[in-house]
């Protein structure tokens, strides 16, 4: 092929990338509101009353199942443009199979959030068989919400936070300083990029467990505030300025 025609084909694994991103974003929601639709909580078994049964192996498979698709929902968003970046520089660097490794750097992402999801699940269940979940899948006792928040907002404040956001905030420096090649090379950075995501958000990711995981408004709410995190030029400051509300929000529900 001829120079101009690679030129021409610039940015061609964008739009490639970026439809079909959107397209598993899309299937996300589509699933989650199916489940809001049918406000039926997993392992609820109708017999003249409601009782909430012990979960079975089906129920956790559906739990876990239900716990990626809210992670990949919530993280998709803020994956894309290191996602992006990663197809573009493998394009400018010539290496051969685009479309794979960029597959294989997704499916990293993927791990990281099954691992989460996973361990989602078997709180999840720790609670529910235990009757500490209504029927929303929120933890009952406000006090576990409270505490939550306290949590979420004093971790905005810590170093790691804030290396993790850094490395979010730049994917330029990671892709370069992380380059692998090769499928195998763009499955790890996948899960190395993954990691420092869910260390910079996992306490805000894990106040959908008090809320319920198919509270949709704190689903979009926490959607937002990570992405204005990793994109607005004071996403440090917004952190700070967050976890000072948050602090404050669950004092206040603590001590009404």
């Amino acid at each position: 092929m001829s120079r101009a025609g690679r030129i021409g084909r610039s940015g061609s694994e964008r739009t490639v990338v970026l439809t079909l991103l959107g397209l598993l974003a899309a299937l996300c929601w589509a699933y989650l509101l199916y489940r809001v639709g049918r406000m039926a909580p997993i392992g609820l078994a109708t017999a003249g009353k409601k009782i909430a049964a012990p979960y079975h192996a089906g129920d956790l498979v559906l739990l876990f199942a239900l716990w990626v698709v809210v992670i990949a929902a919530m993280m998709l968003p803020a994956a894309a443009p290191s996602v992006l970046l990663y197809a573009r520089v493998k394009r400018l660097w010539r290496e051969r199979w685009i479309y794979p490794g960029t597959l294989m750097f997704v499916l990293g992402y993927l791990f990281v959030w099954c691992c989460c999801a996973l361990v989602a699940t078997l709180a999840g269940w720790i609670l529910h068989d235990a009757g500490a979940l209504d029927e929303s899948m929120a933890i009952a006792h406000p006090t576990a919400g409270a505490l939550a928040l306290v949590a979420a907002g004093v971790y905005q404040w810590t170093p790691a936070k804030h290396v993790c956001l850094d490395n979010c905030r730049t994917p330029l420096a990671f892709v370069l300083t992380h380059w692998r090649r090769g499928a195998w090379g763009g499955f790890r950075m996948g899960v190395t990029d993954a990691r420092y995501c869910m260390g910079c958000c996992w306490l805000l990711l894990a106040l959908v467990l008090p809320a319920g995981v198919l509270n949709l408004p704190v689903i979009c709410g926490l959607i937002a505030l990570i992405l204005a995190e990793k994109l607005l030029p004071g996403g440090h400051l917004l952190a700070c300025a967050t976890g000072l509300g948050l602090v404050a929000w669950g004092t206040a529900l603590l001590f009404p």
